[in-house]
């Protein structure tokens, strides 16, 4: 049996630095002040729990962050909304920013685009954080549009330039097929693919694992939209996916007569847990 694992499988540059930074606030605590994230870090349950093992919990709440003044508040890799950086500080709570770079350039653009009056789209889950995040940096009107009929019933409000954006782990052709439904509509559209180089890459090559595997094995946190998104993708190539958060989801996976394993993981999940069931696989005799 033949094992291909992806090469950009795991941890994806913003989730390494954020987790990196959680790390360093641990051991350069010297006042002993309250470690808090807001929201999980990272979508993966086991990087969380090990994080709470260690003093840092997770807080949303805030609407009441006088609940933890003075404490040090990390912020999560998917970004806030503006708000939450200016409810914080009236507590004296010391912010580090987790944000992953690829993100805060969307807030950026978000920001500069609708304070020239522009009229804000952004392709990608409403209900994801990363997405209310970048809601939360718009200063006028903004739309989120996931799938083709939103994109078909979407009118601008008034005769405002469009300023189209996308979430950092959308669907590249998704992202494509949408876009070009809002441009053959007329409006007056700006359109800036604000998808990570990584994520895309990412996508490319599961499909490509997927298009020669007998059977795929997508290593994932449930709630990791980039996970759930290389499902699909390779879902498409290989009938026979498989999505696992780790080497025990594996029991009921059966591997008899498969000539080709291929392996890819989401941004989100740590490379001990991708080791462990590369190294399962390869090591059955079948």
């Amino acid at each position: 049996m033949e094992v291909i694992l992806a090469k950009s499988a795991g941890f994806c540059f913003g989730v390494e630095r954020a987790i990196k930074l959680v790390y360093e606030q641990i051991e350069n605590n010297k006042d002993g002040r309250k470690i808090y994230t807001f929201g999980p870090i990272i979508h993966n349950d086991i990087v969380v729990k090990d994080l709470e093992s260690k003093g840092v919990f997770v807080f949303e709440d805030e609407d009441h962050f006088e609940k933890i003044a003075g404490s040090i508040l990390i912020i999560r890799s998917h970004g806030v909304p503006k708000a939450v950086y200016e409810k914080a500080e009236k507590e004296g709570i010391r912010i580090v920013d987790a944000t992953c770079p690829f993100v805060k350039k969307i807030h950026n653009i978000v920001a500069e685009h609708s304070g020239n009056g522009e009229e804000i789209v952004i392709i990608g889950d409403k209900d994801h954080p990363e997405v209310k995040g970048i809601v939360g940096w718009a200063k006028g009107k903004v739309s989120v549009i996931k799938n083709e009929q939103e994109a078909k019933d979407f009118k601008p409000s008034g005769d405002a330039k469009v300023c189209v954006v996308s979430q950092t782990t959308f669907n590249h052709l998704n992202f494509q097929y949408l876009v070009e439904i809002l441009e053959g509509k007329g409006y007056d559209i700006c359109t800036i693919n604000t998808i990570c180089n990584a994520t895309q890459a990412r996508q490319e090559e599961a499909g490509s694992v997927a298009h020669l595997a007998d059977k795929m094995i997508v290593i994932g946190d449930p709630k990791s939209s980039n996970t759930q998104k290389l499902f699909g993708i390779c879902k498409e190539y290989c009938v026979d996916t498989y999505y696992i958060q780790t080497l025990k989801d594996l029991d009921n996976v059966d591997l008899q007569d498969t000539k080709i394993v291929g392996i890819t993981a989401g941004a989100s999940t740590p490379n001990n847990i991708i080791q462990e069931v590369f190294l399962y696989v390869r090591g059955k005799k079948l």
